[in-house]
């Protein structure tokens, strides 16, 4: 990964920061995200001393705020020539229906059309940077959306809950790297999504997962859980394998092909998908 040069969302906890550690130590120049400048600051200096290396940098990013998104874009381009493998690692699941600084329902606004728009922002740079990755995180979590997506009501407002929207927002993650992936055919970029497993981290944290019944299946499968470190490895395996070069579409567990649903298969789903999200995205940046 010498000369590389990484972008991670969500990167200062977690998969994502052991994610970072990894990649810095194979040689690359990783810049992860956070929305939490202290937090920020204290994870690149905990990543730069677990992989002895100063080629560790943090950028502030909300991903519920388009205009943190094109601010955020736009600085990283002015300050990288080279996007050589982007990681979409950042996500939430939140018990109680809330909405973006846009007004899409969160799970959804982040988990998908914050890193749509961030990929739309720095796909030319990637391009440019050929050959080049994108890492979705997904999760087998998209299992439990078996009926597939309501396009009638993306955003929860007739039917919110949780568990549903999380796994909605993971199946729209593994249909936009399918859709993702068939657009950057030739361009030498390759697209793939990832199960990092059921993992031990700061997500479902008690600030955002208020249920009780929530709280207690996690406490319960926690000591079943694996740590971060091994819930990025996988990651880790598919922005840095050379036998991946080329390989794209794909859904990974495990570092090896992983299996789908039908819904996440549904490669008009995809398309519709795709759509409808860069309708909602236009439409949200016209207004601002």
């Amino acid at each position: 990964m010498r000369g590389k040069t990484v972008l991670i969302t969500g990167g200062n906890s977690g998969i994502g920061k052991f994610t970072a550690i990894g990649l810095a130590k194979l040689g690359a120049k990783v810049v992860f995200t956070s929305r939490n400048q202290r937090k920020g600051d204290v994870a690149r200096a905990e990543i730069r001393e677990a992989a002895n290396t100063q080629q560790v940098d943090f950028m502030d990013l909300d991903l519920q705020d388009f205009a943190s998104i094109e601010r955020f874009a736009a600085e990283f381009l002015r300050k990288h020539e080279r996007l050589d493998v982007l990681v979409l690692n950042a996500g939430l699941i939140l018990d109680a229906r809330s909405t973006t600084k846009q007004g899409f329902e969160t799970t959804f606004g982040v988990n998908h059309l914050g890193h749509m728009l961030l990929t739309e922002l720095l796909l030319e740079r990637m391009k440019a940077s050929a050959p080049a990755r994108v890492i979705v995180l997904a999760s087998d979590a998209h299992k439990g959306a078996r009926e597939g997506l309501d396009f009638d009501d993306l955003m929860g407002e007739r039917s919110y809950g949780g568990w549903k929207a999380y796994c909605r927002s993971k199946l729209a993650n593994i249909l936009y790297t399918r859709a993702l992936a068939k657009r950057l055919a030739g361009t030498g970029v390759t697209a793939n999504s990832v199960h990092p497993g059921l993992v031990a981290s700061g997500f479902a944290a008690p600030e955002d997962v208020k249920g009780a019944l929530t709280r207690i299946g996690m406490v319960l499968v926690r000591p079943f859980m694996l740590t971060s470190e091994k819930g990025a490895r996988t990651s880790i395996w598919l922005a840095s394998a050379s036998e991946l070069e080329g390989k794209t579409g794909g859904y990974y567990a495990k570092c090896r092909p992983a299996n789908l649903t039908s819904a996440a298969q549904d490669d008009a789903a995809a398309e519709r998908l795709w759509t409808v999200s860069e309708t909602l995205i236009a439409q949200a940046r016209s207004k601002r």
